[in-house]
């Protein structure tokens, strides 16, 4: 009997990719490989993904770099999660003559994470949390969103979604980036202001920007020293846009009232990372765009592309 084709489904964290779609038919022509851990190890992971004709990958968690498709001979087909993944070299993937399919995505999810830690650290929930588990009550004082100046560094999809739920909270909105213009910052209920402006003024600042040779390290050590002491930062959009050794120590000397994050420069965050250490640091690992609604769009396209993928084989 012929051997079926290899399918290696990558980084499923939470166990969920069986559960997210129906891979029934896909299990009846292929074998499938589900694997819950990272491997950052070139040569390890370059070993475990050898046999495969399929990889099926979530977004920017296993970077498929020229040197690993390079030793992948059998690989036919990519899988991606997202309708990007910069973590993939796609000019590798054409010359190799790879076939590279990339899913739906919602982007709710993402703002939606930004909003949860702007209020969260607003009202101290964390801090507040551990101390009801411990037996205490009432440890800290919130601070109110209503009259607070927002600064959104990029005014894109997300970043419009951003200016939607400031208003709702009655805040000022104003909002940078180097291609935003007053029109499009005022269509959106925004001030356009210039970036020293906007790390002088914000009381927290949000970032929502691409990441790109121009945006990587577009926060650095001078955007963070003319923030207020009382102001804090969010970044939910990608690690290297914000300068971490200089997020770090502005934590560390306490320049400004706290940070939140949800991406880094290496993930996932190695254990004894500095900024696991921080007391002003509120962060999640990546999270944005783990929802329900958007694990089932990537899952239901990735079985959908594997089946037109099967038939032609």
């Amino acid at each position: 009997m012929e051997n079926k084709p290899q399918i290696a489904v990558l980084d499923d964290y939470q166990h969920v990719a069986f559960k997210m779609a129906d891979w029934s038919t896909i299990n009846t022509k292929a074998d499938i490989a589900v694997f819950d851990d990272h491997i950052a190890d070139e040569g390890k992971l370059i070993e475990r993904l050898h046999p495969f004709a399929a990889i099926c990958v979530m977004r920017e968690r296993t970077p498929l770099t020229r040197s690993i498709l390079s030793q992948l001979p059998n690989l036919k087909l990519i899988v991606s999660t997202g309708s990007r993944n910069a973590s993939i070299d796609t000019h590798a993937v054409e010359d190799f003559g790879i076939i590279l399919k990339n899913t739906g995505y919602f982007s709710t999810g993402a703002s939606e994470l930004t909003w949860a830690l702007l209020m969260a650290f607003a009202r101290h929930i964390p801090q507040e949390n551990n101390s009801f588990k411990a037996g205490g009550w009432q440890q800290t004082v919130g601070i109110d969103l209503s009259g607070k100046t927002i600064g959104i560094v990029g005014l894109g999809r997300l970043g419009e979604k951003m200016a939607q739920y400031a208003r709702a909270f009655d805040m000022n909105i104003i909002a940078w980036s180097q291609n935003l213009t007053a029109d499009t910052a005022e269509k959106a209920g925004a001030k356009l202001v210039t970036k020293d402006e906007l790390f002088t003024e914000a009381d927290i600042i949000t970032v929502h920007l691409v990441l790109s040779d121009r945006s990587r390290g577009i926060i650095g050590k001078h955007e963070l020293g003319l923030m207020k002491p009382t102001a804090y930062l969010i970044n939910t959009s990608r690690g290297p846009l914000v300068d971490e050794h200089a997020l770090i120590e502005t934590l560390q000397h306490k320049k400004i009232a706290g940070a939140a994050i949800d991406v880094f420069d290496t993930e996932p965050l190695p254990a004894e990372h500095p900024l696991r250490k921080l007391d002003n640091l509120l962060a999640t690992s990546h999270i944005g765009y783990v929802t329900e609604n958007t694990y089932k769009l990537f899952y239901g396209d990735t079985v959908n592309f594997l089946q037109e993928w099967l038939d032609q084989q």
